[in-house]
Order: structure tokens, then C-alpha cells, then sequence
């Protein structure tokens, strides 16, 4: 990272992606989470479904994120920024769903983005969430 002038902007707005996942999730909101998706992306769910391009993944999430979160929440963090190049990132995030009370259930997710930075915007590109084991 310290080979871009810029990076402290850009893991800002990195950060900003990942804030935006977990506020459409746990809003409910698949507009916004849909926004922040390439046309030509690619999600693999944590259950190992495979999505292929935007329609496919709208489809999925508009189906999958309305009443999602009746019984709970999710929270997300941004653990670790890899740049590949200037404006293309893999970005390892760490996932837990939680109760309506706070307390975490089940595993934690652990999600890697690789995002594209295209006219000036982050966006989700190739994309895999995976369930982490117990340790």
C-alpha cells in the first residue's frame, strides 16, 4: 500500500463498500446493495451458489434479502487490503450474524472482495463469501 500516494483515500472508501454491505443487509435495502456491484460481476454465497453477472446476483438478493434479518442482524469489518493494482484491491472482510440482542450466531463469514475502481467508485467485481470453521 505505501507505493500509492493515495491509499489512505482509498482504504477509506474501501471501508466505505464494506459499511455499505452491512447497512443494506441489515436495512434490508437490495437497491443499495446492488449498487455496489460491476454489470459483469461475479458472487458466490456462502452456501457455494455461484451468480454470474448483475441480473443473476439481483435476482438472487431480491429474493434472499427481504425478511432476512427478522430475527437478527449481521456486522462486517475490513480486515486486510491488498492492492493489486492502483484501482484494483482483494479485499478480506470478516462477517458475523448476529441475534436480535447482539450475540453472535453460528460461525463468522469470512468474504474477499476483488474490487474495481471504475469512475471513481469502488466496485464489487469477483466475489466469494465462505463460512470459517470453528478455531
Amino acid at each position: 500500500m505505501d507505493t500509492y500516494t493515495n491509499a489512505d483515500a482509498e482504504l477509506k472508501a474501501i471501508a466505505e463498500v464494506i459499511a455499505t454491505i452491512e447497512h443494506s443487509q441489515v436495512n434490508e435495502l437490495p437497491g443499495e446493495f446492488l449498487g455496489l456491484f460491476r454489470q459483469d460481476a461475479i458472487w458466490t454465497t456462502a452456501h457455494g451458489r455461484t451468480l454470474r453477472g448483475l441480473d443473476e446476483i439481483a435476482a438472487f438478493t431480491r429474493n434472499a434479502l427481504p425478511g432476512s434479518m427478522a430475527n437478527g442482524s449481521v456486522r462486517y469489518e475490513l480486515v486486510d487490503v491488498l492492492f493489486i493494482r492502483p484501482d484494483v484491491a482483494a479485499v478480506k472482510a470478516r462477517g458475523q450474524y448476529l441475534t436480535l440482542d447482539g450475540e453472535p450466531t453460528g460461525n463468522p463469514t469470512s468474504p474477499l472482495y476483488v474490487m474495481a475502481k471504475e469512475d471513481g467508485r469502488w466496485l464489487l467485481t469477483a466475489n466469494q463469501n465462505t463460512f470459517q470453521l470453528p478455531e
